[in-house]
């Protein structure tokens, strides 16, 4: 399976190089995806994820605003 960020969904994507003589060639447009290995606030383990970096900033910003999230369940959720 492709990998995908758990909290935002983005995955690769396609798209065209274009040449100054307007030649399209294809190629794939891959978002900032980083392993990262992050402590699972509903359970208080550490769970090993793909996510990007626009989803970390996400996550920094539910810790800060208190919101509870499982990162188990999103990242089962981002499989299925």
């Amino acid at each position: 399976m492709a990998k995908s960020c758990i909290v935002t969904g983005k995955k690769t994507t396609t798209g065209f190089s274009v040449s100054h003589s307007n030649i399209k060639t294809k190629r794939k447009l891959f978002p900032n995806l980083q392993t990262k290995r992050l402590k699972n606030p509903a359970t208080g383990k550490t769970v090993t994820v793909t996510i990007s970096t626009r989803g970390l900033k996400t996550l920094h910003k539910w810790n800060r605003e208190g919101k509870s999230y499982d990162l188990a369940a999103l990242k089962a959720e981002s499989l299925a």
